[in-house]
């Protein structure tokens, strides 16, 4: 009886602890968290926070909020995450490209209002966490394949643009009000005369401590270093009252929770925001998440982090917060750092709740032209021209498309720049999908299967036959390319017979792909060619079945193999030649 017992309670644990890593991965990595990592995880974790504070101020700053606000943002989601992420190391927190979209979506709505402006982010950020979420059950998270490299980085390398742009005045002394590149920088370069010199004296400053900082000392937090000279030169100089201006009193303590007040008309305004939020957001964290996991040696499971993601943001948006995403930065501090778990996030998230306690006094007399400077050093960080020189070496057609991307954030907004991200990727997609790389095959002496006759110019092939390789499934948008490409190849090989397609590489066929193939067999048998298949798939054999095409193209040119194939037309060959030198009988007496 006690050993049924003992047993029973066994497969219960046993089934919680199933659903706790199914739900909850994080708190089952807590649970089964060892003594050893706990100095390696403070260390990291209160330098995450070192690095946290004064970005999440900026970030603030970057939307429109008051500064205490983007540290309310940065709290609650590394709460989150730490229950429901798959990744060790990963931060999520305010990021440069997120702030920037959520941004461009809430300001043109509030209008000015503040209270709207924290209203209509507290909806879009549960909006997101909500698409986010949803995205998760339904597994979409190869969505994080989804944005090709050189659209990722025109997209980010557009953001890093209008954030230097859009905080170079504060460094400066004045304010920057013209939309676009080119006005902006007009618009600058007629205000440098009003030019607050000490204000410029105190960005350059920060710039500094930052720069020399990574340089001199990489692992130390360079923006917290920099915000404390810059706050130490106000409050020493008292240039608050020379005209430098600080972020001044904030608000101590952590905020109430409360669930935004949704309206109707927002939600419809704010939907594709909320989409293009989540698109981002995703995709920039997943980049980060899936770069320390394999310096890590460990994997993560990308529709989890969909819905690790979404109940961030929402975290995000009930503590009166704004979106976030893996924070890069952050998620190199805690690497560089040795951090072992997620336990990271939560000691980070507790030292800066301390921090809004205890320590908001010395935070008023942080200057604004010290964010600006940490905002464009972070721009400066987000924009790649190392790959875009690496693109250019090796596909130069891309190195353009995402020249046109960064073109294409700068000169619209940054809703219409995602639109324009996500466009052009479809748009590469669908050109490499439906032009994909073809080759007739040969036998090549010495190798074994079939290779590319263009590859070997000793490689054999027969007479009369071709093996022709198609790169991709034959569907709507590449149908009309394979007939094209198969005629093309008839047409040049007066003496063809037979043409037999290998399907080793074609894993889809629609009803579009199946009813071409039905015709192209048609009009090469007018010819006098036969046309096979050769190493179908299962599933593609299934759809010409149920199609027809494969009652057209005829059983005996279905064959399993490239062999079987070449092997039933030379053994065709040689009846045929048989019958042509077989003697004619003659009668006798004749």
């Amino acid at each position: 009886m006690v050993k049924k017992m003992s047993e029973s309670s066994t497969v219960v644990g046993n089934s919680h602890r199933v659903l706790i890593r199914r739900f909850a991965p994080g708190l089952q990595q807590l649970l089964d968290y060892r003594r050893e990592w706990l100095r390696f995880d403070l260390v990291a974790g209160v330098s995450v926070a070192a690095v946290a504070v004064p970005t999440a101020i900026a970030y603030a700053q970057l939307i429109g909020f008051e500064p205490v606000v983007g540290l309310y943002a940065a709290i609650l989601p590394l709460v989150a995450y730490a229950l429901f992420g798959t990744s060790r190391q990963l931060i999520v927190n305010p990021d440069a490209a997120t702030c920037a979209i959520f941004a461009a979506t809430v300001l043109p709505l509030a209008g000015g209002d503040s209270d709207a402006l924290r209203s209509l982010s507290m909806v879009l950020a549960v909006l997101t966490g909500l698409v986010c979420i949803a995205a998760g059950f339904l597994r979409l998270g190869f969505l994080a394949d989804f944005l090709a490299k050189p659209i990722l980085v025109g997209y980010l390398n557009g953001v890093a643009i209008s954030i230097f742009l859009g905080q170079i005045g504060k460094v400066f002394g004045f304010s920057l009000q013209a939309p676009g590149i080119s006005l902006r920088l007009i618009e600058f370069a007629g205000k440098l005369p009003e030019t607050h010199l000490l204000t410029l004296a105190v960005g350059i400053t920060t710039l500094a401590v930052i720069l020399i900082s990574k340089r001199l000392v990489p692992r130390a937090p360079a923006p917290l270093l920099a915000t404390i000279a810059a706050v130490a030169l106000v409050y020493g100089l008292g240039l608050e009252s020379r005209g430098v201006a600080v972020v001044g009193a904030l608000p101590a303590g952590l905020p109430g929770l409360s669930w935004p007040r949704l309206d109707g008309e927002n939600l419809k305004l704010l939907f594709g925001g909320a989409l293009g939020v989540a698109l981002v957001s995703f995709s920039s964290g997943m980049v980060t998440a899936r770069s320390f996991a394999a310096r890590n040696h460990y994997d993560i499971d990308v529709d989890q982090e969909f819905i690790a993601l979404g109940t961030c943001q929402i975290a995000a948006g009930l503590s009166e917060g704004f979106a976030v995403t893996g924070a890069d930065s952050r998620t190199a501090v805690n690497d560089a750092m040795g951090g072992k778990t997620q336990l990271v996030g939560l000691i980070a998230a507790a030292t800066m709740a301390g921090v809004l306690y205890f320590l908001t006094a010395p935070l008023r007399y942080l200057p604004l032209a010290a964010l600006g400077a940490v905002l464009i050093i972070a721009a400066i960080g987000l924009f790649d021209g190392t790959a875009l020189r690496k693109m250019w070496r090796v596909n130069r057609a891309e190195c353009v498309l995402s020249l046109f991307t960064t073109i294409g954030v700068i000169w619209l907004d940054l809703l219409q720049g995602i639109l324009l991200a996500v466009g052009s990727a479809l748009l590469l997609l669908i050109k490499r999908a439906s032009r994909p790389t073809d080759a007739v095959l040969g036998r090549v002496s010495g190798m074994r299967g079939w290779h590319d006759v263009a590859d070997h110019q000793d490689a054999i092939t027969n007479p009369g036959l071709i093996i022709y390789r198609f790169g991709a499934g034959i569907v709507f948008f590449n149908a009309g390319y394979f007939k094209k490409r198969v005629v093309e190849i008839v047409t040049s090989h007066t003496d063809i017979e037979w043409i037999i397609l290998d399907g080793s590489t074609i894993n889809h066929v629609d009803v579009t792909g199946a009813e071409m193939l039905e015709s192209l067999a048609e009009e090469l048998a007018a010819r006098g060619v036969r046309f096979g298949l050769a190493n179908a798939r299962h599933e593609v054999r299934n759809v010409l079945e149920n199609a027809g095409a494969l009652e057209r193209i005829g059983s005996d040119f279905i064959f399993s193999t490239l062999n079987t194939a070449s092997d039933a037309f030379l053994q065709r060959v040689t009846e045929c030649n048989l019958i042509l030198t077989r003697p004619t009988s003659v009668k006798r007496g004749s």
